[in-house]
């Protein structure tokens, strides 16, 4: 069935002026980076993702804990933060 769809679609698209084409083209490649659930682009779904995933990752985690115990006596010193 959807062999059948693109084929259909290929042809009517053929029929259009190379003008045409690339207009179409172009929005279907706009609708495609953007996400309409969320209003989130591709590249800012990718970004998220990798953050998530970051996050998650153990190596990550022992480093953040590292970085705060070598933090903690600067953090005890009584200035207040900004």
């Amino acid at each position: 069935m959807l062999a059948i769809i693109l084929n259909e679609l290929e042809e009517k698209i053929s029929q259009l002026s190379r003008e045409e084409q690339l207009r179409l083209i172009g929005r279907l490649a706009h609708r495609l980076r953007e996400d309409t659930t969320n209003n989130k682009t591709i590249k800012e779904e990718f970004f998220d993702d990798r953050l998530v995933a970051m996050a998650n990752d153990p190596a990550m985690q022992a480093e953040l804990k590292q970085i705060g115990a070598e933090f903690a006596v600067t953090e005890a010193d009584g200035l207040a933060r900004l």
